[in-house]
C-alpha cells in the first residue's frame, strides 16, 4: 500500500504543488482586487453591486478547480497506459480492484486537500470584507464549480483506461456534458437547490473507472 501511495505521490506531486500554489495565489489576487474596489467605490457601493446587480466578486475561481482536477488525473492516469504499464500494477499481490481504487482514492485525497486549503482562504478572506448572507451565498455559488473538478478527474480516469476507443469518445462526449451542467452561468446562489444532486452524481462517477479497468487488464482494445 505504502509503495502505490508513493508512485502516486511521484506521479502528481509537482502538479499537486503547482495547483495548489496557484489556487492560493489566484485567490489572493481576486481579494487584492476586492481591497481596491472597496476603496475605489466603497464598501457600500460595491456591497450594491453584488447584492442588488449581481456581481460575483469570486468568478474568477470558476475553471481553476477544473483546470487542477483535469492536469493531476492526466498527470496520474496517462503513464499508466504507456505499454499498458498499469498492468504491471495488476500483478502486485494486492487484488486488481482494490489497487485501482487505492491509486483513485489516493488522486481523490489529493485534490480534496488541495481544494480544501484553497476554499479556506477563499471563506477567510471573503469573511474579512462581506457579511455571512453574502459569504454563505458565495460558498453555495463555488460549491458545483469544484464538483465539476472532481467530476473531471473521475471522467478522466474513465476515458484514458479504457482501451476501447468507441467507449472513449462516449466517455468524453457524455463527461463534457455534465461538467458543462456544473459550469452554467446562474445568479449568486442559484445553484442551491441542485448542489445536492450535483454532489450525489459526483459521488456516483467516482467509481466509474472500474468498468473500463476491467476491460484494460482483460487486453480487450
Amino acid at each position: 500500500m505504502i509503495r502505490i501511495i508513493y508512485k502516486e505521490w511521484l506521479k502528481i506531486r509537482w502538479f499537486l504543488i503547482g495547483f495548489t500554489a496557484l489556487g492560493i495565489l489566484s485567490i489572493g489576487y481576486i481579494f487584492l482586487k476586492v481591497q481596491h474596489d472597496f476603496t475605489f467605490y466603497e464598501g457600500k457601493n460595491y456591497w450594491y453591486s453584488i447584492l442588488f446587480q449581481g456581481y460575483q466578486y469570486f468568478s474568477y475561481v470558476k475553471f481553476l478547480p477544473l483546470a487542477g482536477a483535469i492536469a493531476i488525473g492526466i498527470a496520474q492516469y496517462f503513464p499508466e497506459t504507456i505499454n499498458k504499464r498499469i498492468k504491471l500494477t495488476f500483478h502486485l499481490p494486492v487484488k486488481e480492484n482494490k489497487v485501482l481504487l487505492m491509486m483513485h482514492a489516493f488522486g481523490t485525497a489529493s485534490i480534496l486537500a488541495a481544494y480544501v486549503l484553497i476554499f479556506i482562504v477563499f471563506f477567510g478572506f471573503s469573511k474579512v470584507f462581506f457579511a455571512a448572507e453574502m459569504v454563505n451565498d458565495a460558498v453555495i455559488t463555488v460549491f458545483p464549480w469544484f464538483l465539476a473538478g472532481l467530476t473531471a478527474y473521475f471522467m478522466i480516469a474513465l476515458i484514458v483506461l479504457e482501451p476501447i476507443w468507441k467507449y472513449r469518445a462516449f466517455y468524453f462526449v457524455t463527461g463534457a456534458f455534465f461538467i458543462t451542467i456544473y459550469l452554467k452561468s446562474a445568479v449568486t446562489a442559484g445553484y442551491a437547490p441542485v448542489n445536492l444532486t450535483l454532489f450525489v452524481l459526483t459521488a456516483a462517477l467516482s467509481i466509474a473507472l472500474i468498468f473500463s479497468a476491467y476491460r484494460f487488464r482483460k487486453g480487450e482494445m
